[in-house]
């Protein structure tokens, strides 16, 4: 059972339960499809200009964490077509934070989460 945690974006923290994010990491699919058995390992809110994403995804390995995911919403929108990466997400330097991520815990971390944009290859840091 790998044990994976999220990171999400303050912008959508008052809007988003994670609960598409949760059902698709528990249920193997979309950004988690990787994974044979997943479990949730913990949920941070990175808080801009990012800053404390370093420390962040060093409590989550702390914690068992074994990869870290940074949700769709980072980096891409919702349009009436369904979501798609040309017109950004809430973060316009998601790629930096996900290296500081990785550069600090050694861990995979990953770009996508649920509703991932059609034709989307996810993203992995390893």
């Amino acid at each position: 059972m790998t044990k994976v945690a999220i990171i999400r974006c303050e912008k959508n923290e008052n809007r988003c339960p994670l609960t598409n994010c949760l059902k698709c990491l528990t249920d193997s699919k979309e950004g988690f499809a990787e994974y044979d058995n997943a479990m949730p390992a913990g949920v941070f809110t990175c808080r801009c200009p990012g800053d404390n994403v370093a420390d962040l995804a060093k409590i989550l390995k702390s914690k068992g964490a074994e990869a870290i995911h940074f949700c769709t919403c980072t980096f891409a929108n919702k349009t009436d077509k369904g979501w798609v990466t040309g017109q950004g997400g809430f973060c316009d330097h998601v790629d930096q934070l996900i290296e500081t991520a990785h550069a600090a815990t050694g861990l995979p971390c990953v770009k996508g989460t649920a509703h991932l944009p059609k034709d989307y290859a996810v993203e992995i840091r390893k």
